[in-house]
């Protein structure tokens, strides 16, 4: 049974939080999944709060997915892209912040290129901060979409064996995913070519592999990553063509595997590089289950969290 407050102020990455927080976000994302479902998906949850999204890095799919779990909470939003603004003439991130504060701005969601960035804020401002993303550190609301999707699908994530696939080294997904699945009882390998596998990964207690067939027969869940070739200084690999060679997963290789796995991916999706459009769109694909389930999910973090305000 979960508890039934969050024990945390702030949503600021998967660290932070416990088995018990996952659980009650988890069923308070149960209901809202029914809500979403409704001829009329808006509740009045959140009608006194006011929530600013914050981006200082591009986003299309987080971005949305958390302005539509807020308006379908009835909160009040306020969409703020730093490419568009002061940030750009130099101002600082706590001024940014602190004059959308004197607007009466309860929470805000934020995306920053700078690790750490939501942690640094929640020290200087008095709002609840949710991390949408932390340079390559912390994405918390995926990766609890994402154990979310598999706990739909195979009814719990405990025992579960998921291998994440790809770009590990500049991923923020993966390290929140990590986390995520192991205080939720899941068996967790990563597997990429060795430049793009950082060195700390042993010591997270995560087995790693860098032949993708072998991954793929010891696994339940497959979660493809994106290569993230914008966050790339030097080469890591000799060229896409050959990575997809090497790592992309087409519906050849999944066809015969000795079992059915699951296939997932944050998104967006390099079609034809880390997977093919026969795999994304496939029957052991659950990545548009995965959109749905973030907007619940984003949801349920929201609400838990405005309950916690004073």
């Amino acid at each position: 049974m979960a508890a039934d407050k969050l024990s945390t102020r702030h949503l600021l990455g998967i660290k932070d939080i416990n088995r018990n927080d996952i659980e009650l976000i988890f069923e308070t994302a149960d209901n809202f999944k029914d809500v979403i479902n409704r001829p009329i998906k808006r509740v009045p949850s959140l009608r006194d709060i006011t929530i600013a999204n914050i981006f200082f890095e591009n986003s299309t799919r987080t971005k949305l997915s958390f302005e539509l779990a807020e308006k379908r909470l009835s909160a009040d939003v306020v969409n703020f892209a730093a490419s568009s603004s002061s940030v750009s003439k130099g101002e600082t991130l706590i001024d940014t912040v602190n004059n959308i504060l004197a607007m009466k701005v309860d929470m805000v969601v934020m995306r920053h290129p700078y690790a750490g960035a939501g942690v640094f804020l929640s020290k200087h401002i008095n709002a609840q901060i949710v991390n949408a993303g932390d340079g390559a550190h912390e994405h918390p609301t995926q990766a609890l979409l994402d154990a979310f999707s598999i706990r739909q699908k195979l009814g719990d994530v405990a025992g579960k064996k998921v291998v994440i696939v790809g770009d590990i080294l500049h991923s923020r997904v993966a390290i929140s995913n990590i986390l995520c699945l192991q205080k939720l009882g899941a068996e967790v390998m990563v597997c990429g070519p060795t430049t793009l596998i950082p060195k700390f990964m042993s010591s997270l207690g995560v087995k790693i592999e860098h032949d993708l067939r072998k991954a793929l027969n010891w696994c339940d869940v497959a979660n493809m990553l994106r290569i993230q070739l914008e966050r790339q200084d030097i080469k890591y690999f000799p060229s896409l063509r050959e990575y997809a060679m090497m790592y992309g997963l087409n519906k050849q290789i999944l066809d015969s595997l000795d079992k059915e796995i699951i296939v997932m991916h944050p998104g967006p999706i390099n079609r034809g590089v880390e997977i093919t459009s026969d795999v994304a769109d496939s029957k052991q694909s659950i990545i548009l289950e995965q959109v749905e389930n973030g907007v619940a999910v984003r949801m349920a973090v929201l609400y838990l969290l405005a309950s916690q305000r004073d």
